[in-house]
């Protein structure tokens, strides 16, 4: 069999809340030595698709940061902020498949419902999704969309919990649906999730290898 050899494309991807700090400068060196190491390109994109947690002007002071310490994108800098049709799209082929739905509960009736449940929240994090709008909205308007994790694990037959290598930590995996449930892909106020907007860019820009903070491991499956 012939080997295929996909050509190295990584990226750095800050939020514009404010000017880099050294934590984000260290994993903007290690993506760009890492692309420069095997001989792939190196992007910049900008996530500032968070816009009331954004401040103006720091995208270009991001930017002139990184070109003062020689880290210059191979390619045009992205903004998130300028890519809603993208996500529009991937969202109506998501409902399309039958894999998003619109959902009405708010945060406090999610953390209510689990609690009734008998399952209590842990500290600094969201409360498990309990699928109460899966079926239906019963009368409640639409204030957010979801995807339905399970429904997509089963049409695509997914092997469960999910699992990639991270070249630092090794073996991970997670059960999505259990751990996480069925996350939001549009937000009540109209803006687009996190979880969305990356891999919608990410498989845009061809993206092969991430190099990121390790408190973004949990986000990864």
């Amino acid at each position: 069999m012939r080997e295929v050899l996909v050509r190295y494309i990584g990226r750095f991807a800050p939020s514009p809340t404010g000017p880099l700090h050294a934590g984000s400068l260290v994993a903007a060196l290690a993506s760009w030595l890492d692309a420069r190491t095997h001989d792939g390109q190196w992007l910049v994109r900008i996530e500032d698709v968070d816009t009331p947690r954004c401040i103006a002007g720091t995208d270009q002071l991001i930017l002139q940061q990184l070109a003062t310490c020689g880290l210059l994108p191979d390619a045009p800098v992205i903004w998130q902020s300028q890519r809603g049709d993208a996500y529009q799209a991937a969202l109506d082929a998501l409902v399309a498949k039958g894999w998003a739905y619109p959902c009405g509960c708010s945060r406090k009736e999610i953390e209510d419902a689990q609690a009734l449940m008998g399952h209590a929240r842990e500290r600094h994090t969201a409360a498990v999704y309990p699928g109460t709008c899966r079926d239906g909205l019963n009368g409640k308007a639409a204030r957010a969309w979801r995807l339905n994790v399970q429904r997509v694990i089963d049409d695509l037959q997914l092997t469960t919990p999910l699992t990639w290598q991270d070249r630092l930590l090794g073996l991970q995996q997670q059960d999505v649906a259990k751990d996480v449930g069925d996350f939001v892909l549009r937000r009540a106020d109209g803006l687009w999730a996190y979880q969305l907007a990356v891999v919608v860019d990410d498989a845009a820009q061809g993206i092969t290898h991430i190099v990121r903070g390790a408190d973004l491991t949990d986000n990864t499956a």
